[in-house]
This record gives C-alpha cells, sequence and structure tokens, in this order.
C-alpha cells in the first residue's frame, strides 16, 4: 500500500538528527504493517545520499524503501520531479525491489544507498554510483536490476536507533595544500568524538595535519581517514601507517557516508578494530 503522509516539511538546508530520526521510526513502524509493501520518500537532493545511507543502516526491513527526489522545480520546463517519484513508487512496489537495502531513483537509475554521490550542482544527471554502478534502471516504470546492494544493510546490520536518545559529533575537516592542526584541534575541543578528514589523493594530507590527529586519536577519539577524490578506495596502511598512528581508512566510503557510519559505529564502541570492521562490511 502507498501511504501519503508528511514526515516534515524541512528541506536539505535544515537537515537535522531529529528529523532522521523521526523519519528512520517512521519507516521502521510502516514497514512492520503487512499491508505496506514498499515505502517512498521525497527528499532534497542535497543531502538525500546521506539520509539513504544512515537508512540503510538502521531500517530494519527486506521491504523496498526508496528515496527519490527533484533537480527542477515542478514550474520548470521538463520538470524532473513527476517521473521520478512514479519511478520511485513503481520500484518500491515491484517485488524484486525487496532485499537490496534501501534505494534511490533519479532519473531513470536506480542506486544503491552507499553508492550514489552528487555530482554536479544543477545538471538533472547529478547522481551517480562511480564506484560500485547502479543497482538497475527504470523506464516509465519498467524495471531492469543488474545486481544486489553492496555492503551490509537493514535487516543484517548491526546498527539500530532502539536505546538511542542521541548521535554523537563527528566533523568532516577538508584537506588541502599547507594544511595544518588548527581546524583538527577546534573540532575536538568543540565536542568531536570523532573526525572523518576529506584527504587528498588516498586519504593523506600534510604531515603537521597527520601529527595533529594522530595525537588527538591518542587522546581517544576516533579519526578516519576519507577521500575529496570522487573515486576510488582509501587504502588502510598504503600510503599512511594507519596502524601506528591509531587511525580508521574509510575504504570504498566518502567523506559524508564515513560520517553516516562513524556516528552510529560510536554509539557502539570506540575500538578501531570494530570500527575498521564495520567500514570494511558496511
Amino acid at each position: 500500500a502507498l501511504r501519503g503522509e508528511q514526515i516534515s516539511n524541512i528541506g536539505s538546508q535544515d537537515m537535522n538528527d531529529e528529523v532522521w530520526f523521526k523519519l528512520a521510526r517512521r519507516v521502521n513502524e510502516l514497514a512492520a504493517m503487512p499491508d505496506v509493501a514498499g515505502i517512498v520518500i521525497t527528499h532534497g537532493t542535497d543531502t538525500i545520499e546521506e539520509t539513504g545511507y544512515f537508512l540503510n543502516l538502521v531500517v530494519k526491513s527486506k521491504k523496498p524503501v526508496v528515496l527519490t527526489a527533484a533537480m527542477r522545480p515542478s514550474t520548470a520546463l521538463s520538470a524532473d520531479g513527476p517521473l521520478n517519484f512514479f519511478n520511485a513508487v513503481a520500484v518500491a512496489a515491484n517485488k524484486n525491489s525487496a532485499g537490496r537495502g534501501v534505494l534511490v531513483v533519479v532519473n531513470d537509475w536506480i542506486h544503491g544507498a552507499s553508492s550514489l554521490t552528487k555530482t554536479s550542482t544543477t545538471a538533472v544527471q547529478t547522481f551517480l554510483s562511480p564506484v560500485w554502478g547502479l543497482i538497475g534502471t527504470v523506464a516509465y516504470g519498467e524495471i531492469e536490476f543488474f545486481r544486489g546492494p553492496v555492503g551490509r544493510n537493514t535487516t543484517d546490520s548491526e546498527f539500530s536507533l532502539d536505546g538511542v536518545a542521541a548521535l554523537p559529533r563527528v566533523d568532516i575537516i577538508m584537506a588541502h595544500e599547507n594544511m595544518d592542526g588548527a581546524l583538527i584541534d577546534a573540532a575536538v575541543a568543540a565536542g568531536a568524538k570523532g573526525l572523518v578528514i576529506a584527504g587528498v589523493g588516498n586519504g593523506n594530507m600534510t604531515k603537521a595535519a597527520l601529527d595533529a590527529l594522530a595525537a588527538q586519536a591518542k587522546k581517544g577519539v576516533v579519526c578516519v581517514r576519507a577521500s575529496r577524490v570522487a573515486t576510488g578506495q582509501v587504502g588502510r596502511n598504503v600510503e599512511v601507517d594507519d596502524d601506528k598512528l591509531g587511525l580508521v581508512a574509510s575504504l570504498g566510503l566518502n567523506p559524508q557516508k564515513s560520517r553516516v557510519l562513524l556516528r552510529l559505529a560510536l554509539t557502539k564502541t570506540t575500538d578501531l578494530k570494530q570500527i575498521q570492521r564495520y567500514f570494511d562490511e558496511y
């Protein structure tokens, strides 16, 4: 069944943890109802990949959960919203969508929540899955699936919001030429329990920044090396000695999704081996 209801009238500029918690809990409530076959969520394009990945980790159902969005307003020439919504409903209603994790349907493409990212500020074809590829395609409701999900998700996920009142603060810091450790130290001073560095190349940064990051890691702040580069993985112990410095490598997750996973991970543990396992499996 398709149920029309409004979780919140908040756009991407105001997306926050309160909305995430409310959305996730309502999705779990709806998914548990026997007369609900699938769920479609409309969302702004700016943070849809983060919301999708968050739901991918905390929704406890194999039923299809599909997010969709629009790059053009309904008043624009060739508005993309109506067809995106039509296709999203078709995917959510398709029995073969079950068990593929949370999906994002935009511009005739079906993305997995762990793989998609926004790549253009204005283009209609802004969403790509550059590392893992598409889940499938949908053309006017006609669906073709290519693969299943990447990484553990939904009913196979260890994460849950049960008993969780709030998520710990995790900040993303962009690496750049001549970077020092000032922002790293400032983020921790502001209350960050974890840090994600959007590093250059293979999760790299200047020696000054790396020294500051390692110093915070020794104090118990969980520090993840990700990359500002659009494709490729950040390998562990490749160019940086993560074992020696006490750091976590993001592997296939971009900085924004690394932040989502780390926040949930910190509700369970601060053990670096365990958190690295999460990045390997999710």
